[in-house]
């Protein structure tokens, strides 16, 4: 149960799940830190009542300066950390440079570690903490043209486990929140990323790529499984408030039904459903 006014500090608070998050967190009665990258959307969250922090998770100086801001305000101990701001990078395992991998890893892995570990001492020195990954039904399994983000997240949940491990006893609590299809700007920033570091026509795969292009343009951005972002708020408060909060979270029925099959059929069968629920990548 939540004792006094706790301080959390949400990353990626923009829009979507974030933004939900920090608000539901602030109407709960917490101190809530939330972070953006630019100053439009910092003066809304400011506007809502929140403390509003710049953070640009690929950059090493933004983070601890970041970290910085909000242990100086919180005396050193931050109760809660939502992990959250991350984006997509879509293409072919094949099509991706070394650059984009990096961008999309820098982001989505590294910059959420070095965060986690600013904050951490101040966890373990008051004996309570609370760390909460914003996962993916993509940190469960794989899906055709989604490698890149599918990498930050299959790390980001062997990280999580064992940071859960060498936490143990200490009183700081590591859970795995993980999403199926959520409304918010992610399928709309991925594709602009698509845009900015996929050559489509000298790919291998550019008929995928073009059918792909072709439904973004003309299909809105939800399915009929795609749920709002209160669901993940619902699972970020129990992970905040309950003496024994779960090592994982499943959202939305792709992540319940995929995370059931994984452990149910062979790599071949499991492979077989994947290549037919995303279309073969053209979803």
């Amino acid at each position: 149960m939540k004792k006094g006014i706790q301080s959390v500090l949400v990353t990626g608070c923009s829009s979507g799940i974030g933004q939900c998050v920090s608000l539901g967190l602030h109407a709960r009665g917490y101190r809530v830190f939330a972070s953006a990258r630019n100053e439009p959307d910092l003066a809304r969250l400011r506007d809502a009542g929140l403390h509003a922090v710049e953070l640009h998770l690929d950059d090493p100086g933004s983070v601890r300066q970041a970290a910085d801001e909000v242990l100086d305000a919180c005396d050193g101990h931050v109760y809660g950390l939502f992990n959250n701001g991350a984006y997509g990078q879509p293409g072919a395992v094949e099509d991706l440079g070394w650059a984009a991998l990096e961008a999309q890893l820098r982001t989505n892995l590294l910059g959420w570690h070095e965060l986690t570990r600013l904050l951490l001492p101040g966890m373990r020195r008051a004996g309570s903490g609370r760390i909460i990954q914003n996962s993916s039904v993509l940190g469960l399994v794989a899906m055709p043209f989604r490698g890149a983000y599918t990498c930050s997240k299959f790390a980001l949940e062997g990280l999580s486990d064992t940071l859960r491990l060498e936490l143990h006893g200490s009183g700081v609590y590591v859970s795995l929140i993980e999403p199926g299809p959520i409304v918010s700007r992610f399928r709309e920033n991925a594709y602009r990323k698509f845009k900015q570091n996929i050559d489509v026509e000298r790919s291998a795969h550019r008929d995928a790529y073009r059918a792909m292009i072709a439904r973004l343009e003309h299909e809105g951005p939800t399915t009929s499984f795609t749920l709002p972002p209160e669901a993940v708020l619902a699972k970020v408060v129990h992970a905040l408030e309950s003496p024994r909060p779960r090592a994982r979270y499943a959202v939305t029925t792709p992540t319940h039904l995929l995370g059931l099959l994984r452990r149910l059929l062979s790599t071949r069968q499991l492979d077989a459903v994947l290549r037919k629920v995303s279309g073969g990548g053209s979803r």
